[in-house]
């Protein structure tokens, strides 16, 4: 029986989406694999829609397909330059599922219609608490700010180690390897923007 998580995976279809795009261009998983730094195992996973791929992971793989991220959730009504989205229409976009009690502890929802032409990325994201030796750590090309919403969130990043208060922000360089968690064992609530430069 499926779990409320994998029928989103499946309604989603980014691993059909991507396999779709992978064919398109005559590429082999070998060949995504070595332009991403991806398993094979994973990108199988991912293509048959076991694995849904975090933000960092998925910006990979769009940047080895030359696509913008949001290609992957291109709607027919999100051509219009001018997009509002309602509160109700919003919806959960990605979590990590690769392996499920070693998740990665966020939750995602998008705050625009996805455009494939544009260059900012706007999310609404909670942010597990968890261990320090349970963090896992991200890189990839752009640049990220951060609005704490409520609750309290660590983020730590190259050698800097920074509590961030509800009401606090950070910018910050995402090629710098990093890693977020809630603290007090409380989830994050936090409105993160995500810029790619292509």
């Amino acid at each position: 029986m499926a779990t409320a998580l994998h029928k989103e995976i499946i309604a989603l279809n980014l691993g059909g989406q991507i396999r779709q795009l992978r064919l398109q261009k005559s590429m082999t998983l070998q060949n995504v694999s070595d332009l991403t730094g991806l398993s094979k195992p994973l990108l199988s996973q991912i293509e048959n829609n076991i694995a849904a791929p975090p933000i960092a992971t998925l910006l990979k793989i769009s940047k080895a397909f030359n696509v913008n991220l949001g290609y992957f959730f291109q709607e027919p009504a999100a051509a219009d330059r001018i997009d509002v989205l309602r509160k109700e229409d919003r919806f959960a976009v990605m979590r990590r599922v690769h392996e499920e009690t070693a998740s990665v502890g966020y939750h995602y929802e998008y705050l625009t219609h996805p455009m494939t032409n544009k260059h900012m990325e706007p999310f609404m994201v909670e942010i597990e608490p968890r261990a320090e030796e349970d963090l896992l750590f991200y890189q990839h090309r752009g640049e990220e700010f951060l609005f704490v919403l409520d609750g309290q969130l660590e983020f730590r990043g190259g050698e800097k180690i920074v509590q961030l208060n509800q009401g606090d922000s950070l910018y910050f360089d995402a090629t710098i390897s990093h890693a977020l968690r809630g603290l007090e064992g409380k989830k994050v609530k936090v409105l993160a923007v995500i810029y790619n430069p292509e």
